[in-house]
């Protein structure tokens, strides 16, 4: 498998956590750059283990966990998106209670919810006969870098549109979820 390939799936399985720092950039909670480095080392390193962990399983275990995989990350995105959304229309906009999405349950969740795809990814890789180790570090560092950009622009966002823009990143993740559960259901 050439360069190219593993990139293109790299920036394929990186679009979710993109997506998704994007919202967490927009709430005005993840300031800073350790909330930037614990954000795009997550989802970098999530990204990076489950591919692993996918070739590593094999098809037995992996196709009884497809039948519940897209719940999985929906509910977790879901989750999240709620609380987001509930934060966006409550309060004053100095409000600071809410939930750094870069901390605890919240990073963990997301970090979970963004990499499911890229367990099937590793089994694929399994069965192309493709060693797992080099599209691993890939799928990482691109994710990591594309989570960082991520954050910084909606973080740009965030300062700009104010609260109303976690409404969006709400949003966006309920849409994020919407569209795992249509890829996989239909």
């Amino acid at each position: 498998m050439s360069f190219i390939e593993i990139l293109l799936i790299a920036v394929g399985l990186a679009m979710d956590a993109f997506a998704v720092s994007l919202a967490a950039g927009a709430t005005g909670r993840s300031r800073g750059r350790r909330a930037a480095f614990r954000l795009s080392f997550h989802f970098g390193l999530f990204q990076a283990v489950m591919p692993a962990v996918g070739w590593l399983l094999g098809r037995g275990i992996v196709s009884r966990i497809a039948a519940i995989d897209h719940w999985a990350a929906f509910a977790l995105l879901a989750l999240v998106a709620s609380r987001m959304i509930r934060s966006g229309l409550g309060g004053d906009d100095d409000d600071d209670s809410g939930v750094d999405p870069s901390r605890g349950a919240s990073l963990l969740m997301l970090s979970v919810a963004t990499s499911i795809d890229a367990l099937a990814v590793g089994l694929g890789l399994a069965f192309l006969d493709v060693e797992i180790w080099y599209p691993c570090v890939v799928i990482g560092i691109v994710t990591a870098a594309l989570s960082l950009c991520g954050l910084r622009l909606g973080s740009r966002l965030g300062d700009r549109f104010g609260k109303r823009i976690e409404i969006v990143g709400g949003v966006i993740l309920l849409g994020i979820g919407a569209k795992i559960l249509c890829d996989h259901l239909l």
